[in-house]
């Protein structure tokens, strides 16, 4: 082999690995790119992992810890147990009685809202029955119990509906919750004795069983025709608030009474 052709073999053959070794560190270097894209990151990992809610995780300033250390404000409930007339039949639930009063009590006495456990077509027995487990889940300060219109309507016994509104006013009791007896009427062609021993029927519990007591939830609309729906039995939406005033006179002392004992 001639000293030229030995020259040219020697520098093909120094190319040659040169070239080996650029493909091998490009191999690598491939290979470490393939890795890391398939292996994600700490941060990428993160990112698609669910996180907490940033409140759980946030480490709080020297300032927040001492606000963790506030209790929060005590909210009460007053729980309404009631039939169509409290549950607005017929109306938006913001339109009844019981909506518009709590937007006045949360105003008025904040640290209180209204639970509406009304039904419509419930009768004394059906509250009797679902009382305790209203208190259990409701825990309520204040009770308002606008029910028997239903059995009066009926022509049910007044034994039991007396019955069932003592059960109902004891089991708000035995939680230490004040009772807001609400009363009714009913039309003159079921007698004048029925008539009459069924509305007197209810302060006399309330009396009986140391409760506050509202005579006639529709005394301000009664003889108004025209403040009542088609079946002349529900009240419509526009004398609502007017309903709502008349509650809110009886409401609000015990709501006071409340607010006094919770602080004092």
């Amino acid at each position: 082999m001639t000293e030229l052709h030995q020259r040219r073999r020697t520098l093909w053959t120094q190319g040659a690995q040169q070239s080996v070794t650029a493909l091998r560190a490009g191999l690598l270097a491939f290979a470490l790119a393939l890795l890391t894209a398939c292996s994600p990151s700490e941060g990428a990992n993160d990112a698609a992992s669910p996180q907490p809610k940033a409140s759980a995780l946030a480490t709080p300033a020297p300032a927040d810890r001492a606000s963790d250390t506030t209790p929060e404000p005590t909210v009460r409930n007053v729980l309404v147990l009631g039939d169509s007339l409290s549950a607005a039949y017929n109306l938006a639930a913001e339109q009844g009685w019981v909506a518009l009063l709590d937007a006045r009590m949360r105003a008025e006495t904040p640290g209180y809202r209204m639970i509406n456990a009304s039904i419509s077509g419930e009768t004394t027995a059906g509250g009797a029955a679902r009382i305790d487990a209203a208190i259990t889940e409701h825990q309520p300060a204040l009770v308002v119990l606008a029910l028997g219109a239903n059995d009066g309507l009926r022509g049910l016994s007044l034994d039991e509906t007396r019955t069932n509104l003592i059960r109902i006013v004891r089991a708000a009791k035995r939680v230490d919750a004040q009772v807001l007896v609400i009363g009714m009427r009913l039309p003159p062609n079921y007698g004048p004795d029925y008539t009459e021993d069924f509305f007197t029927l209810f302060s006399e519990i309330a009396q009986a069983e140391g409760a506050a007591h509202l005579p006639f939830l529709l005394e301000p609309i009664a003889l108004d025709e025209a403040a009542f729906q088609a079946d002349r039995l529900h009240p419509t939406a526009e004398v609502q608030p007017a309903l709502a005033d008349h509650v809110w006179k009886a409401l609000e002392p015990l709501l006071a009474t409340q607010h006094y004992t919770v602080n004092h």
